[in-house]
């Protein structure tokens, strides 16, 4: 069961709990409300979910109309999954890489940013390789390094698809960030220059020394208008509900203005090379 079944589930104790309080029988409540009986046992098993209006029409038919404060609190709860990396990995990073391509594939729209490494979309095969590394070895989930690293360039195919449209802004530290080897390091930038040069990709660079009014306090995924993932040390966050997922919109559009693009990115790109290969800049 998922975190977010299981919040479902306990959505619906709680609401098999104010009936029987309430003495009514799932048939009557149905009655009530108006509903189809077989609403009553969806959500009181955990097998759909209520929405704000059923939630307040619940309460009130039960005589409890305080009891929707927590009921709503509840329902929010379900807004945001918390999935660990253990339980995630668990049948190993490809499925998740596989998984995770499922859901860029129905996507029509991807914003990215990241302030940590590069993302998954631009990723070399070897650079990719340090990243699930780190990664399964700092959860202890099973082995399956080729395999992941196969399934994440598979992710890649999209980038040659109309749909869906990538925007992608990168901090300009990812760009020397020693999570591998200089040599691999050295073909990653050349790859993020390469891909500036695409005329269908949208990628920014955004430069330390920008003046920011916001905090890029961690990278984030926005799918379309709703769904945002954001990866923590020990779990994946799934952002659905429109109050958490405004402020991403709002941070993207702010540090996608003061990010560079094409000739003025590649120059960044093209320091971080020599930085990294001990080149003097006019090398």
């Amino acid at each position: 069961m998922t975190d977010y079944q299981t919040a479902r589930v306990s959505l619906g104790v709680r609401l098999r709990e104010l009936r029987a309080d309430t003495g009514l029988s799932g048939r009557t409540l149905a009655q009530r409300l108006g509903w189809h009986p077989s609403k009553i046992s969806k959500l009181e098993n955990g097998k759909q979910t209520a929405t704000v209006d059923d939630l307040r029409a619940w309460s009130e038919a039960c005589g409890q109309p305080g009891a929707v404060d927590g009921l709503l609190a509840q329902r929010r709860s379900l807004e945001t999954h918390y999935a660990s990396w253990r339980r995630q990995l668990a049948g190993g990073t490809g499925a998740r890489q596989a998984a995770f391509g499922d859901l860029e594939r129905g996507a029509r729209r991807i914003r990215v940013f990241e302030a940590a490494c590069v993302p998954g979309l631009l990723q070399t095969a070897e650079y990719a390789r340090y990243i699930i590394r780190h990664g399964i070895r700092l959860h202890s989930t099973p082995d399956d390094l080729d395999n992941a690293v196969r399934a994440r360039m598979r992710r890649q195919s999209i980038l040659n698809e109309p749909h869906p449209i990538c925007h992608i802004l990168i901090w300009e530290p990812v760009l020397r960030m020693r999570l591998c080897p200089a040599d691999v390091m050295v073909e990653q930038v050349d790859r993020i220059a390469e891909s500036i040069k695409r005329s269908r990709l949208d990628i920014g660079i955004l430069p330390t020394d920008a003046e920011l009014d916001v905090v890029p306090s961690h990278g984030f995924w926005i799918f379309d208008e709703d769904r945002v993932l954001v990866e923590t040390v020990s779990a994946e966050l799934c952002l659905t509900d429109r109050d958490a997922i405004a402020p991403y919109r709002q941070v993207f559009t702010k540090l996608s203005r003061v990010a560079l693009r094409g000739v003025a990115a590649q120059r960044l790109v093209v320091r971080a090379r020599h930085a990294l290969t001990n080149d003097p800049e006019d090398g």
